[in-house]
């Protein structure tokens, strides 16, 4: 593959990445989502009353619309890069808690290995976009 199709292939894919998680930061403040997200923080990882799940909910909408939208600016491109693939690791322990609970979660609840090699699979895109 020549540079000048890499470099097309590669500001594509990072425009793909940029607009998923833009995207899914938005569908954190739809309401009925944002319900749903709130009720995936696992018991453990809810903070004693001063800050609520759906406030956490939120934050994290907050930080995926900021990150997918660094993505797109080369100054901030590797901060968001870096940035997003720990927040992946971050959010990773709800989306556990949401696996193994697939009676109150539905379609959310993707089975763990799944979801595992889902996330690993998007944070080395992520870097791709970013560093490259």
């Amino acid at each position: 593959m020549d540079s000048v199709t890499s470099d097309v292939v590669l500001t594509v894919l990072r425009i793909l990445i940029a607009v998923v998680f833009i995207a899914m930061g938005v569908n954190h403040f739809v309401p009925r989502s944002a319900r749903t997200m709130a009720a995936m923080i696992p018991p453990w990882l809810r903070p004693d009353g001063r800050v609520t799940p759906l406030t956490l909910v939120y934050l994290t909408g907050v930080c995926e619309i900021a990150g997918g939208l660094g993505l797109l600016f080369p100054p901030t491109r590797v901060l968001a890069g870096v940035a997003l693939v720990v927040f992946l690791a971050c959010v990773f322990p709800a989306n556990a808690y949401a696996a193994g609970h697939r009676e109150r979660f539905g379609a959310l609840a993707i089975p763990l290995v799944p979801r595992l090699i889902g996330q690993v699979v998007l944070a080395t895109l992520v870097l791709l976009v970013a560093f490259f």
